[in-house]
C-alpha cells in the first residue's frame, strides 16, 4: 500500500506517545513496513505507549530505528519463524501499482496473503489485520448511501487490483475456519490519499473530469493518517470484524468540480466505456474499463463499527481533496496514462483526454487510427 515518504511524520493523532522499555501491550508485526502505509504505521506503533514491540518485515530495511527488522519476502515460509512471539500481524505488503504486470501482481498479493495467514497461525499469532479497499463493495447505481460494513461484496475483478482484493477477502473468511483461534480483521478504506498513486487519484491529474452521462458519482476519501489510526484500533482490539474507514459523508460531483476548479467533460456511457476498453486492450492505458465504474456510481461507506468504538476521522473530504490536488499539481494524465509536460501540451493542443477525458475530436481521431490499422 503506497503512502507518504517515511520522513513525513506529522502525526495528527496525539494519542501516541514515546514507548518506554516497560510498555505493556501487544507485540505487533507489520509486513510491508519499509514503505507506504506500512512505514507510517510502523512509526506510529513504535511510538505508542500501548504497543510493547514492533517487528518490521520487508524486503529492505526501512527507517524506523525503534522496530526490530526482518528482511525477507512475505511469500517465504520462513516468515513463520520471524512471527514467533507476535500477538498481532498487520499485513500491508501488497502490490497495487498500476504499472505492474497483472499476473505478477496477483501472484504476489494472493500468495503473500496465504503465506502470512498460514505462518501467523503456525507461530501462535492470535490476530491478523488485513487491508483491502472499500472498492470490494462494488460501484453500482443501486448502492445505498452510505453502505454498511455488512453490505454484500458485489465488485467484479474488472478494475485494477480488485480481483486480488476479493481473493484476499475470501482468504480472510476462510482463515478462522482453517486455523481455529486465529482472528482476522479486514480494514476497507475509501479512496486513499496521501502519497498514493491509483487510478482514482490519477482521475484528478487530468485537464477535465470525465463525467459519464446518466451516472451519479459520490466521492469519499480516506487520508492515510486516518487509515493508520483505524489500523491501530484494530491492532489494540478496540474493534474487530470487517471495518470500513473514510471521511464522514461524501461529495457530489458538482461539489468536487467547484472545489477543484476542474471543469467536466461529459460523455455517453457507450463511448467512454468502449474507448477505455479498447485503449487498455492495445496497451495505451494502464487502467481497464472497470476502473471507470468507480467514478460513475457511489461506493460510500458508513464506517459505523469504527465510530461505535470511538474512532473519528481527523480529516474531512474537503481537506483530503485539497491535499490530493496539491500532490498531483504539475502531473499530466490522459486516460490514466502519465505524460511528460511536452506530451501533455501536445495532447492538449490536439484535443487530448482520449476516452476517459472524452474529447470528441480525439475519439474520432482514435477511430480513424484504428481503421488505418
Amino acid at each position: 500500500m503506497s503512502s507518504p515518504d517515511p520522513q513525513v511524520r506529522a502525526a495528527r493523532n496525539q494519542s501516541t506517545s514515546s514507548a518506554s522499555p516497560a510498555a505493556r501491550g501487544p507485540v505487533v508485526a507489520v509486513t510491508g513496513a519499509a514503505y507506504g502505509v506500512g512505514a507510517l504505521l510502523t512509526e506510529q506503533l513504535a511510538a505508542s505507549g500501548e504497543v510493547k514491540q514492533v517487528l518490521a518485515i520487508d524486503e529492505r530495511r526501512g527507517e524506523c530505528a525503534a522496530a526490530q527488522w526482518h528482511i525477507l519476502d512475505v511469500r517465504d515460509p520462513a516468515i513463520a519463524d520471524k512471527l514467533r512471539g507476535a500477538d498481532v500481524v498487520v499485513h500491508l505488503a501488497l502490490d497495487l501499482d498500476l504499472e505492474t504486470d497483472a499476473a505478477a501482481r496477483t501472484a504476489y498479493n494472493v500468495r503473500g496473503t496465504q503465506t502470512v495467514l498460514t505462518a501467523a497461525a503456525a507461530a501462535g499469532v492470535h490476530r491478523v489485520v488485513l487491508c483491502t479497499s472499500a472498492m470490494v463493495y462494488g460501484a453500482l447505481p443501486d448502492n445505498e448511501l452510505p453502505l454498511s460494513e455488512d453490505a454484500e461484496l458485489r465488485a467484479t475483478a474488472e478494475a485494477t487490483g480488485v480481483g486480488d482484493l476479493l481473493e484476499i477477502e475470501r482468504l480472510a473468511r476462510r482463515a478462522p475456519r482453517a486455523h481455529p483461534g486465529l482472528n482476522v480483521t479486514v480494514v476497507r478504506p475509501a479512496v486513499l490519499v496521501g502519497g498514493t498513486d491509483t487510478a482514482l487519484t490519477r482521475y484528478f491529474e487530468s485537464p477535465r473530469l470525465l463525467v459519464v452521462a446518466g451516472s451519479r458519482p459520490a466521492w469519499q476519501f480516506c487520508h492515510v493518517e486516518d487509515l493508520c489510526s483505524a489500523l491501530e484500533y484494530a491492532v489494540l482490539e478496540k474493534v474487530d470484524g470487517e471495518l470500513a474507514v473514510g471521511c464522514d459523508g461524501w461529495l457530489e460531483q458538482e461539489e468536487v468540480e467547484e472545489l477543484s476548479g476542474i471543469r467536466r467533460m461529459e460523455l455517453p456511457s457507450a463511448v467512454a466505456l468502449g474507448a477505455a476498453a479498447r485503449l487498455h486492450r492495445i496497451g495505451l492505458t494502464p487502467s481497464p474499463a472497470g476502473d471507470l465504474a468507480y467514478t460513475m456510481y457511489p461506493w460510500v461507506v458508513s464506517g459505523s463499527r469504527l465510530h461505535d468504538a470511538g474512532w473519528r476521522p481527523q480529516y474531512t473530504n474537503e481537506e483530503v481533496l485539497a491535499e490530493l490536488l496539491e500532490e498531483v499539481s504539475g502531473r499530466h494524465t490522459v486516460a490514466g496514462r502519465r505524460l511528460g509536460r511536452k506530451d501533455a501540451t501536445a495532447a492538449g493542443a490536439a484535443g487530448a483526454t482520449v476516452a476517459l477525458l472524452g474529447a470528441a475530436a480525439v475519439v474520432r481521431r482514435a477511430r480513424k487510427a484504428r481503421r488505418r490499422i
